[in-house]
């Protein structure tokens, strides 16, 4: 036997037994990991807001805290305000749900000349086994459901707590990392985190911003249509649309559509439409707009960051994909050397035709004056030329 096979068998074990063990590790942490990178990006995005307080003279510990306790003050405020008018609303809905299921069943007998009724409904879905089955699952899962909401806030308190440190010891994180690279690779690392926090900043500020155009644009249109519910909905499409790229506007104008069906299926078809507009509006009129400066990826790009973040992290993914990919795509285009382009009307989506002279002419030969290299043709004269 080689002199060096067991020692090459004992190292290749111990590479095996790290890489178990690291495996291990990170599927325990995966969690953790997964709220430092949430609250990393947080701190990238109140980054600005921080920064411009403490270059007035204001300790950066307090101005994060301040940050904090606004941002903490309207999110509560926004939750209380939006669940009071939504418990307002749905125990309304609940008093007139048999309104809403009558006015269901005359258009479904009006128009499939049905001859249903409510109490037949009623009794069907009463006494069917999904329903009872439902009811059995969700009065076993109380616990889990109270389990669930416990580790949410845990979560939620971890979050805050990791991007309160980030942003208030940002410039002391910064000079820990560069204190370890070369002077060249620091100053890489510093524009990459410029980048970063203002790719971040300006992703979250206008999709906030967008978000509250979508919402009155809905608000207006629902208020119009006497649906009822519209401040809630308003709220919920301005939301959803936003906060959930490329298909948000589809998935929030489902829950309007549903509602103004049960006041007129014509309703629900003008909803319907209005999402299909206000959305070719938003992503060509709108969205560049306000994003020129922020966060300009092309939407097949954002559409494919926004599924590949889902892949990885689910909805968390989904959320810090576009500003990641638009940092990247900011940082390695100072690196990508550009030459000017040229005038090739292909390059522009037209063809390489020649205006002015058809096919035909340019492969037809000259009727007399010998063959093409001859003298006496226009041909000759381009080959003399």
């Amino acid at each position: 036997m080689p002199g060096w096979l067991p020692r090459a068998m004992v190292l290749a074990l111990a590479l095996y037994a790290c890489f178990l063990l690291g495996s291990w590790v990170f599927g325990r942490l995966i969690g953790l990991l997964t709220n430092v990178l949430i609250a990393f990006f947080l701190a990238l995005a109140i980054e600005p807001a921080v920064g411009r307080m403490a270059g007035r003279g204001m300790r950066r510990g307090l101005a994060t805290f301040l940050v904090f306790l606004g941002l903490t003050v309207f999110g509560v405020g926004f939750v209380v305000l939006l669940g009071s008018m939504l418990a307002g609303q749905i125990v309304t809905m609940v008093d007139e749900f048999p309104k809403y299921i009558d006015s269901v069943i005359h258009w479904v007998n009006q128009t499939f000349n049905t001859r249903l009724s409510r109490v037949e409904v009623q009794d069907s879905l009463l006494h069917s086994d999904w329903l009872q089955k439902y009811v059995q699952n969700s009065a076993t899962g109380v616990l889990d459901v109270s389990t669930t909401v416990l580790g949410g806030l845990f979560r939620l308190l971890t979050i805050f707590l990791f991007s309160f440190y980030f942003a208030a010891d940002g410039p002391r994180l910064r000079r820990a990392l560069c204190s370890v690279l070369p002077p060249a690779r620091q100053t890489e690392v510093l524009r990459a985190w410029e980048i970063a926090v203002a790719k971040t900043g300006g992703y979250i500020y206008s999709r906030g911003l967008m978000a509250l155009v979508s919402g009155i644009a809905h608000y207006i249109l629902l208020m119009i249509l006497e649906v009822p519910y519209a401040p809630a909905l308003a709220v919920w499409v301005g939301l959803v649309s936003q906060f959930i790229p490329t298909i948000g506007t589809y998935l929030a104008g489902a829950l309007p559509t549903l509602l103004a069906f049960t006041v007129d299926p014509w309703y629900a078809l003008w909803v319907l439409g209005f999402v299909v507009v206000y959305q070719q509006f938003e992503n060509y009129v709108l969205q560049p707009k306000l994003t020129a400066k922020t966060v300009d990826i092309h939407p097949a790009v954002a559409f494919g960051s926004v599924i590949a973040g889902t892949a990885l992290l689910g909805a968390v993914g989904a959320l810090v994909a576009i500003p990641a990919v638009a940092t990247l795509q900011a940082f390695l285009g100072a690196y990508v050397k550009r030459y000017d382009v040229t005038d090739d009307p292909r390059v522009h989506g037209g063809s390489s035709r020649r205006p002015g002279r058809p096919l035909s002419s340019r492969l037809r030969r000259p009727a007399s004056g010998g063959p093409a290299g001859g003298s006496g043709g226009p041909a000759g004269e381009s080959s003399r030329r």
